[in-house]
């Protein structure tokens, strides 16, 4: 019987783009996000999760032309199942292709199927967002005509179109199969509205494959069709969709069941049943089904191999841009994209009832389906110094930071330019886009090695991902994500309604009406899941920062977020989170007089305390208080600190801003954080790392910084005073962000003769003794720290690391005459550094200096 034919597809080095398709993923276009507003990438077998970026070198699908060549029914069969297939995993999803036709159906070199163009329909909120029908008039189902496309003129009538249903798939299925055994297309001597018209008036007949085989004098050939093939005709091309039956009586079935009728018994056997892979965060061993070659030597034989036809089409496209690409530029060199002056588009004519006469339809808001070839020359001359080894980096603990090149020493020279410069430099992007993306693959195996690498920087494209394994995210997030109730009513509705409108609403993704559905969705998951806390304005914008990098994948931005709050801002969501927030805002207090005392006092002096101007700070982590372009970059450095970091980043704030604030009044204070100036982010992230470094780990404790730790083990190890970064309450690993650098020396104030302490001790400190306290205290443990002293296990005995040139630790004691004691010592004895102090003395790393008050 006539069937189909595969046309080549010339291997060249070009991306091809469809306007108007399926824009899947996290594949951003730079100009209106518009790939970002589809479903996403999907990964499932007979699905092309990004066709409107293919690349022809590495993938080679051809679109399914009809031709008269006769295959046999079992061919005929197994293009149905497989296109059924695609259909089903679409419908799990709740999409429907409504544009099914033979052009959306690509085969791969093996000639199995792939379906095409199947978001569009989705991304316009079924049609309802643009002005022309969605599908192909030879292919549309009766239901889909009979309904039109016509909108209410009544514009207080909020009556939509019924979306159409999996069930208007299977009639055009049905059409393209039809198509597919007589070898030629339907209805090509009528015009569109003639179509229409006729697929209407098929209602009206009872043996519809018949008479449509009779009307195109192809009766002989649907005669000689197998006994399936037939039935399978029948299924699909019923005129009533509730009666469009399939595998059961029932009505409205869908493809799954279709998939599973017998008339598909000799066909299904060769399809075993599909398994999704492991994601990167699943427990599950990613690698479990993994098949090599016998003869390995064959994977690296070519040595004259493609590498960066074996890249993603996210990583080219977004290298492609990086290397000068402009997709606008190209849209409109193509005649795609047109503009015309405004006064253009008025009417020449208008009456009083609104009709109007005299201008044609413009034609730049319909569906151009115009395929683009985008040329990789100008990216390919800008990686041609890149050696293939920079393609498949080793993964060992010693290896350098950037891979190896023909261009080394560029490479070498560009890892030291400004973070803005280095995200734009195709060679070096190439080059941590590869790494990293090994390094996630291996996650958590190699978790620090990820850690080490991200002290670097973080590649933009894998940013999110990133993220989510700096935070520790692991396990079936995407079965838990979807296990939570996001819709039921609950108290927090009408809030989370009001707050999405306005958080981050620059941006066009998140303020697209898809972006605030999948902020509902993912903070009403939130809510729902840690009933002991509460909703508080501001975790939208807390939310904004995960959602934007994983717009397609909502699970992973819930574990992220979830995962993070834990962290950074432990109990701030409670119903009463006072004490959290006073807590933190007095150590943010004490900070700022340890680190710029000066600042400290003349903002104590005018009353503008923390309390005026910092709670949202910390409350959003700074989301609400710079642009999300910011916010990565700051977000980037603060995964890889413990709890205390965002204090650093506040004070590094408040410096920039240092000599306006040590000029005005309180009045003027209010008016300038009221518009805050423009904060130079990188020098903010330096200067905070800086301050990270030089302040002492008890100088930032907090009684409610994170969740109880586990218990020690039973060797006695003493735990480390770092905070937790994971939900799992894991130690960080060892990083240059979490050393005191030795360069010069401290001089600690303390504000009371317990100023030294042991954390045991201070973890009794009540929140208003806490508040009286200008400068914060130090436990003793830090102090041996300091004084770059080291001992087994921190015995009590310290042993002296380097010889200093000189002290390295002023003590002052400022209590009067009538408060010191006589014998010096004899003040020390409720302090837990008076076993210690003697050993410092003798160290000659410590000297003791009483000072009288009024002196001091």
């Amino acid at each position: 019987m006539p069937a189909v034919l595969t046309v080549p597809v010339e291997s060249g080095t070009e991306l091809r783009l469809k306007q108007g398709d399926n824009l899947g993923s996290d594949l951003q276009w730079g100009w209106e996000h518009l790939l970002n507003l589809a479903l996403g990438s999907i990964k499932e077998r007979n699905l092309l999760g990004l066709i409107t970026a293919i690349k022809k070198e590495s993938i080679h699908y051809n679109m399914l032309l009809v031709c008269l060549v006769f295959f046999s029914s079992s061919r005929i069969l197994c293009i149905a199942y497989e296109v059924l297939q695609g259909l089903q995993y679409m419908n799990k999803h709740g999409m429907v292709h409504r544009a099914l036709s033979p052009c959306n159906i690509l085969l791969d070199r093996k000639g199995h199927v792939k379906l095409a163009k199947f978001g569009l329909y989705h991304m316009t909120a079924q049609g309802v967002d643009v002005d022309f029908p969605i599908g192909y008039p030879s292919y549309l189902a009766p239901e889909v005509i009979a309904q039109g496309i016509g909108k209410p003129s009544d514009h207080t009538q909020c009556e939509k179109p019924l979306p159409s249903g999996p069930k208007s798939d299977l009639w055009s299925l049905g059409i393209i199969l039809f198509e597919l055994c007589m070898g030629r297309k339907l209805f090509q001597s009528l015009g569109i509205a003639e179509r229409l018209k006729f697929i209407l008036m098929l209602g009206c007949v009872d043996d519809i494959v018949t008479v449509l085989a009779e009307e195109h004098g192809c009766l002989d050939i649907i005669k000689d069709l197998s006994e399936n093939v037939i039935a399978l005709l029948k299924k699909c091309l019923t005129f009533q969709p509730s009666k469009r039956q399939v595998f059961s009586p029932r009505a409205w079935p869908t493809p799954e069941e279709l998939l599973h009728d017998s008339l598909f018994s000799e066909v299904s056997p060769l399809y075993p049943p599909f398994h999704k892979p492991a994601g990167l965060f699943s427990s599950s061993p990613r690698c479990a089904n993994l098949t090599l070659p016998e003869d390995i030597s064959q994977l690296c034989k070519d040595e004259d191999n493609d590498y960066l036809a074996e890249r993603s089409v996210e990583e080219v496209y977004y290298l492609w841009c990086l290397a000068g690409g402009d997709l606008e530029k190209e849209l409109v060199n193509k005649e795609i994209i047109r503009s015309k002056p405004p006064v253009c588009t008025l009417p020449n004519f208008l009456l009083e009832d609104g009709e109007s006469f005299g201008q044609g339809r413009d034609r730049s808001s319909l569906l151009d389906d115009t395929t683009v070839t985008l040329s990789l020359c100008q990216l390919r001359n800008r990686l041609k110094d890149v050696g293939g080894e920079a393609f498949y980096p080793l993964l060992e603990d010693d290896q350098p930071a950037l891979p190896h090149s023909n261009s080394s020493n560029e490479l070498s020279a560009a890892a030291t330019l400004p973070l803005i410069i280095r995200e734009r430099d195709t060679e070096y992007q190439l080059n941590r886009i590869v790494l990293f993306d090994r390094l996630l693959k291996a996650y958590p195996y190699k978790k620090n090695q990820i850690w080490k690498e991200a002290r670097i920087d973080i590649p933009p494209l894998l940013r999110g991902i990133t993220w989510a394994a700096l935070l520790g995210v692991e396990g079936a997030i995407e079965a838990k994500y979807d296990a939570i109730d996001k819709d039921t009513p609950i108290p927090t509705d009408r809030q989370i309604e009001v707050d999405i409108p306005r958080c981050h609403q620059y941006d066009e993704l998140l303020s697209s009406p898809e972006g605030h559905a999948k902020f509902r969705r993912v903070l009403k998951a939130w809510v729902v899941s840690h009933p002991n806390l509460v909703y508080w304005q501001g975790l939208d914008s807390l939310c904004a920062p995960f959602l934007y990098l994983n717009f397609n994948n909502e699970a992973l931005a819930y574990a992220c977020m979830s995962a993070f709050i834990p962290k950074y801002l432990y109990n701030f969501f409670l119903k009463d989170n006072s004490h959290v927030i006073q807590e933190y805002l007095t150590v943010f207090s004490q900070m700022i007089a340890f680190h710029d005392p000066e600042l400290s006092n003349h903002l104590n002096e005018i009353g503008f305390i923390p309390d005026l101007y910092a709670i949202p700070w910390f409350l959003t982590m700074f989301t609400h208080v710079f642009p999300l372009h910011k916010i990565f970059h700051l977000w980037d450095t603060l995964l890889l600190g413990n709890s205390s970091f965002p204090f650093c980043i506040g004070v590094a704030i408040l410096q920039q801003l240092r000599d306006r604030l040590l000029a005005n009044g309180f009045n003027e204070c209010i008016l300038l954080f009221s518009d805050l100036p423009e904060i130079d982010i990188e020098r903010c992230v330096r200067e905070s790392i800086n301050l990270f470094r030089w302040t002492p780990k008890s100088a930032t404790f907090r009684q409610f910084a994170q969740p109880p730790r586990p218990a020690a083990d039973s060797g006695g190890a003493r735990s480390s005073s770092l905070s937790c970064f994971s939900t799992d309450y894991q130690e960080p690993p060892r990083s240059d962000l979490f050393c005191l650098p030795n360069r010069k020396d401290l001089f600690i104030y303390c504000s009371a003769a317990k100023g030294l302490t042991s954390l045991k001790h201070k973890d009794s400190i009540k929140l208003d003794d806490l508040k009286a306290e200008v400068s914060p205290r130090i436990s003793a443990e830090d102090l041996i720290d300091l004084c770059e002293l080291t001992g087994p296990s921190h015995s009590k005995t310290p042993v002296k690391k380097t010889k200093p040139s000189k002290p390295k630790l002023l003590v002052v004691d400022i209590r009067n005459s009538e408060e010191y004691p006589s014998d010096p010592s004899a003040g020390l004895a409720e302090s837990c550094l008076c076993q210690l102090l003697p050993h410092c003395l003798q160290a000659g790393v410590l000297e003791w200096s009483i000072v009288e008050r009024g002196i001091w």
